[in-house]
């Protein structure tokens, strides 16, 4: 729950943020380069260009971390599937970073924008499919046993 509360309250202060600085003033984003460079002269600090880029690298890992996680325990717990850490933390990040680096590749910035909005759709769509078991796994006394006091 806390990894999943952070991703929400991160990706909501960026949500928050630019709808607050660029729709007031009227501006259009259309790349997050704009939006990073854009920060600093309506905010009238570097410091916001710094941490809008700090928060986007905080979403994307706690993103990442949260969906690993319950893909995870819904593997070893509900299908009895066990990998060696090493391996899994291999296989799950390489399985991450070779579509990113295939289009950034291909298609470079702009590709890279595409990218990062995709993502997020992606991610938005297939965070319930692991949570979802995960809750109600944890929640079944059956499986889980009963909490020694």
């Amino acid at each position: 729950m806390i990894a999943l509360n952070a991703a929400f309250l991160i990706n909501a202060a960026i949500l928050i943020l630019s709808a607050s600085v660029f729709f007031k003033n009227g501006i259009l984003v259309t790349e997050i380069q704009q939006a990073h460079t854009l920060l600093a002269p309506l905010l009238g600090t570097m410091l916001a260009s710094t941490l809008f880029a700090v928060a986007l690298l905080a979403s994307g890992q706690s993103s990442t971390l949260t969906g690993t996680y319950a893909g995870q325990i819904v593997m070893e717990g509900f299908l009895h599937f066990k990998m060696r850490p090493v391996l899994r933390r291999l296989l799950t990040r390489t399985l991450a970073i070779i579509p990113a680096v295939t289009v950034i590749a291909l298609r470079g910035d702009r590709g890279s924008y595409e990218l990062l909005i995709l993502s997020q759709v992606v991610l938005s769509l297939q965070l319930p499919f692991a949570v979802v078991p995960l809750i109600h796994f944890t929640n079944d006394k059956e499986r889980m046993g009963v909490i020694c006091q």
